[in-house]
């Protein structure tokens, strides 16, 4: 078994909730989640599994969402679009009227797989629509949804 391997089963195992104190958002995620929250329904579908729900405990962001899916769900990983459709159908949002922003190769192609517009945030990804960091999100949503209309 190589060495990434075994650190990945390692891992599976490991309480991570000790770890979270080492996160550090680039801004208060709340407001800015609560600002969008005002608009729009609010979707996590993440690969992760154990640490989602303390994880969004601990950044603040508990009831924020309408829908989470995770790798708890029993469904295919990223890319393939299973936890997308997941969150879609948990939120009640037709996949055309919905925006998935992610920041890898793997968000990107399961955003496709599901026909759900996307939005590239950093570096790890390429992408016609994308910003570099997601305090940059506003405006980009705004010039996606007009393009739409």
């Amino acid at each position: 078994m190589n060495k990434l391997r075994q650190m990945q089963e390692l891992t599976r195992g490991m309480d991570q909730t000790p770890f979270f104190k080492m996160l550090r958002p680039p801004f208060e995620l709340r407001p800015f989640m609560l600002a969008f929250k005002e608009r729009y329904k609010l979707a996590l579908a993440t690969n992760r599994s154990a640490t989602v729900p303390a994880l969004i405990e601990h950044l603040g962001l508990a009831e924020i969402f309408d829908a989470v899916a995770s790798a708890l769900d029993k469904v295919r990983p990223k890319p393939a679009p299973d936890i997308l459709q997941l969150c879609l159908e948990r939120a009640g949002v037709d996949a055309s009227r919905a925006v998935y922003i992610g920041d890898s190769k793997v968000d990107r192609e399961a955003a496709e797989s599901a026909g759900i517009h996307f939005i590239g945030v950093g570096r790890r990804v390429e992408y016609h629509r994308l910003i570099p960091t997601l305090a940059d999100l506003p405006p980009a949503l705004e010039q996606l949804i007009a393009s739409l209309c």
